[in-house]
C-alpha cells in the first residue's frame, strides 16, 4: 500500500519533488495524533510524543508535508507551529483536487503562498 501512495504523490508533485522520510513505509514514526489521542485532552503529552515526528519532517528539508489522514494533518500542523518548523502541512486530497483543477478558492487554507492561486478561476479577469 505504501508504494501505491508514493505513486500517487509522485504523479501529482513530480518524482523530482518527492522527498521521503527516513525511516519510512512500515518503519515510519507515528505522529501521535491518531487513535483518539488528538481529542484526549493530553495535549502536552501528545506534543511531546510528536517531537520525534517533527524532527523527522524537518530533517527532510521538504517544502511541504503531505498528510493522508485528518488526524495526522491536525497533529502535524500543530507540531509545525509548536516546534517552530512552520512548514505547510497539506491534505493528500487537497493536492489531488489541485492537480485535477477542481480545488475551490475556499479550500486552500493549508497551501503555501506558492500554490494558493494555482488554477484558480477569477471571474473578474475572465473577460
Amino acid at each position: 500500500m505504501a508504494e501505491d501512495l508514493r505513486f500517487v504523490v509522485k504523479s501529482i508533485v513530480g518524482e523530482e519533488n518527492f522527498v521521503d522520510m527516513v525511516p519510512n513505509r512500515s518503519n515510519n514514526y507515528c505522529c501521535g495524533g491518531g487513535g483518539g489521542f488528538l481529542q484526549s485532552g493530553y495535549k502536552d503529552q501528545r506534543l511531546e510524543f510528536g517531537k520525534l515526528k517533527d524532527d523527522q519532517i524537518k530533517a527532510t528539508g521538504a517544502d511541504y508535508c503531505i498528510a493522508a489522514c485528518h488526524n495526522c494533518h491536525a497533529q502535524i500542523h500543530e507540531l509545525s507551529e509548536h516546534y517552530g518548523g512552520n512548514y505547510p502541512v497539506v491534505h493528500l486530497w487537497t493536492l489531488l483536487c489541485l492537480s485535477l483543477g477542481v480545488l475551490g478558492p475556499n479550500e486552500r487554507e493549508y497551501l503555501g503562498d506558492d500554490l494558493k492561486d494555482v488554477l484558480v478561476f477569477h471571474p473578474e479577469t475572465a473577460m
